[in-house]
């Protein structure tokens, strides 16, 4: 039946699909994982053991000397996310009431769910799609975006420092099973041939996981609201991401529009962020729905346009790589006859 070749037609088809498909399973069975149990149940619902082993699958495929790029690249981005969310969060704030806007195609929009949206990073779906389209060394750049998880860098850009604190076991918890990875891979090059290959196997997996955590009656409670954001985000911090990417990162900008995303976890931010900051409590259950619509917004698009991007850089690098071996023939024919 050629599944898999139809899949991989598909713009980061093998985390996309599955993903859709898990939102489906959300949306109109969600009592499935209850309902089944067990297995299934930890299949639905397992998202954080099954990206913990894949974590660690990723570590053990690092080359030792390989940990400067991924250094590189993951600060890079990091970086300039949050740098490009301040910005955007600031300028929000001086034109959008506190409590959001209350009508209209911007029903919601406030400083909060800009934030929210704008300064996380969706890291497993981003190394999934540099699994696809780009090097190991860049899927592994997720490694620094454990910093935005949680509500400390929001807090940070809202201008609530001191409200906030950040643990810094709970950083250690989210790199330790990539860290170990990369430790074991790195001792015994027998063992990163044989962990390595759950990299692609489990990717399918925590994307459907990813996926039943996703309602798609959230795009019909946002309206064209929360798409609307999704598109921002990509918008927005994409193309600061590229060129930063093409420019610190040495990159080709494939790796900075995969960073465009709005991660799942953000989605929890605003209501934290309001517990810990009251003045943000009449914009919390707006943002919260804006965000959550726009993950789902790119979560889908991003894949999409990455891998369009990605095959176009290649395209467009195999003409640029014929050049030079044509080159002798061209000064062959110019040559004056002897």
């Amino acid at each position: 039946m050629n599944i898999k070749k139809a899949i991989d037609k598909v713009p980061g088809g093998l985390m996309l699909v599955p993903l859709i498909l898990g939102a489906l399973c959300k949306t109109f069975f969600p009592w499935a994982g209850s309902y089944f149990g067990s297995f299934t149940n930890g299949l639905i619902s397992g998202t954080v053991p099954i990206l913990a082993v894949w974590f660690f699958c990723m570590g053990t495929s690092i080359d030792l000397r390989a940990t400067g790029t991924v250094l590189r690249k993951s600060g890079n981005l990091v970086v300039v996310k949050t740098l490009v969310a301040w910005g955007a969060t600031y300028i929000a704030a001086q034109f959008l009431p506190l409590e959001g806007v209350q009508s209209g195609l911007f029903m919601g929009f406030s400083a909060l769910a800009i934030c929210a949206a704008m300064d996380m990073t969706n890291g497993g779906l981003y190394a999934a799609i540099m699994q696809q389209y780009g090097t190991k060394e860049e899927s592994g750049a997720f490694v620094l975006m454990s910093i935005e998880s949680g509500p400390l860098v929001s807090m940070l850009i809202l201008g609530a420092a001191g409200v906030a604190t950040f643990e810094p076991h709970l950083f250690i918890g989210a790199v330790l099973p990539f860290l170990i990875g990369f430790i074991l891979g790195n001792l015994d090059k027998d063992l990163r041939a044989f962990f390595k290959g759950g990299v692609q196997t489990l990717i399918p997996f925590f994307g459907f996981a990813l996926g039943n955590g996703i309602d798609l009656n959230v795009i019909l409670t946002t309206g064209l609201g929360g798409i609307l954001l999704g598109v921002l985000v990509i918008v927005v911090t994409g193309i600061p991401l590229m060129i930063a990417d093409k420019v610190i990162g040495g990159g080709n900008g494939t790796a900075g529009l995969a960073a465009s995303s709005a991660a799942g976890a953000a989605v929890a931010n605003p209501m934290i962020i309001a517990e810990m900051a009251p003045q943000f409590k009449p914009a919390a259950a707006a943002a919260t729905s804006l965000v959550a619509a726009a993950c789902l917004t790119t979560a889908i698009l991003v894949p999409i346009l990455t891998g369009m991007y990605a095959k176009h850089m290649k395209k467009r690098a195999g003409v640029t790589e014929a050049a030079p071996a044509d080159a002798p023939q061209a000064a062959d024919a110019l040559r004056p006859a002897e």
